[in-house]
């Protein structure tokens, strides 16, 4: 009896030992997810110097994302236009003597203008962007006393166009431009009148402008308005019917238009639009000492066109347009494509 309890004694004391080490174990193994629960909970807080999670979503929640229609800054653009004009006109020239009609006669003028533009635009800042654009203009005339053509540069213009607020989904998008129009092309004032044809205005010329859009989808409303001032020109040698021409001061223009676009399809769009344009008078200077003034002018055109999406960066767009009064040209085509595919 005494071996068999002293062998029931060594397996009780072992048993017991092997029940410590597990509890011992256990209690190790508690420990040590505790600690590394608290290890990843002082590793996760804010320490000196970090930034508040809670400021940054804050500050990101009130930060306005501005959106500009103007082409991002460091950007470059390029565009290409055409445009087609005819102006066919009637002249009447008609004589009397003494109350009696001795010369009548009706001249038949018809004018064709194609001009080439190629326009690249810069992105100064997100709402600010600098243009330039180089035409090549070809006419050709026909009347009973002359006919003729003309190929050359026109009047270069630059200019900047700046969006002084963000675009809004409640306000109309308004963008402000201002152009200035060198004379590098033929001037009119430098040819033979009745014998040659130009390809610029001949004159220096500021113009500024403003426009506005609203979209409402699927219709999009624009409107615009423009003021052009000419600087005088002098030094000028023309013969002019017996006189000679010496100096001339362009009359202010003023303009605006209206219309809208409509989507008919995510890549077909539609707009038509009207645009009027009102010229003062002109003065003429002539050589003996005594002045001229030509007739105001009213031009007016309403205009269709139509927009394709080609591809996600380009859109082509095409337009023609109907002349409306004497001083507008009888129709006018027009097509945009952008070159940086």
């Amino acid at each position: 009896m005494n071996s068999l309890d002293t062998r029931f004694s060594s397996l009780a004391a072992a048993a017991l030992a092997l029940s410590l080490s597990l509890t011992a174990g256990q209690a190790l193994a508690q420990t040590s997810t505790d600690s590394s629960k608290q290890a990843a909970r002082e590793a996760l807080a804010k320490q000196e110097g970090d930034v508040d999670q809670t400021a940054l979503l804050k500050a990101a929640l009130t930060a306005q994302d501005k959106q500009y229609s103007l082409i991002r800054k460091g950007k470059t653009s390029l565009t290409y236009d055409f445009s087609y004009s005819y102006v066919g006109a009637q002249q009447i020239d008609a004589k009397f003597d003494d109350s009696r009609l001795t010369l009548f006669s009706i001249q038949n003028t018809r004018a064709h203008t194609v001009t080439n533009t190629v326009s690249a635009d810069y992105g100064v800042m997100d709402n600010l962007t600098a243009n330039v654009s180089l035409p090549l203009v070809s006419k050709f005339s026909e009347s009973d006393k002359f006919s003729g053509n003309v190929n050359g540069f026109g009047d270069i213009g630059m200019g900047l166009r700046w969006q002084p607020m963000a675009m809004s989904r409640d306000l109309p998008s308004l963008t402000t431009s201002a152009t200035l129009r060198v004379p590098s092309g033929r001037s009119p004032f430098k040819v033979v009148a009745g014998q040659g044809l130009s390809t610029g205005s001949g004159y220096t010329a500021l113009s500024l402008g403003a426009n506005t859009s609203k979209v409402m989808d699927p219709v999009a409303l624009f409107g615009s308005v423009s003021l052009t001032l000419g600087v005088p020109v002098r030094h000028l040698s023309q013969q002019l019917g017996g006189a000679t021409l010496t100096g001339v001061d362009p009359g202010a223009s003023f303009g605006f238009g209206m219309g809208f676009a409509y989507a008919l399809s995510y890549k077909v769009s539609t707009t038509v639009s009207f645009q009027e344009t009102i010229s003062a008078k002109t003065k003429l200077h002539l050589a003996d000492g005594s002045t001229s003034m030509t007739a105001p002018q009213t031009s007016g055109q309403i205009s269709f066109g139509l927009g394709v999406r080609a591809s996600p960066q380009t859109t082509v767009n095409v337009s023609v347009g109907v002349g409306l009064g004497p001083d507008s040209p009888a129709f006018t085509l027009g097509f945009n494509l952008p070159l940086n595919f």
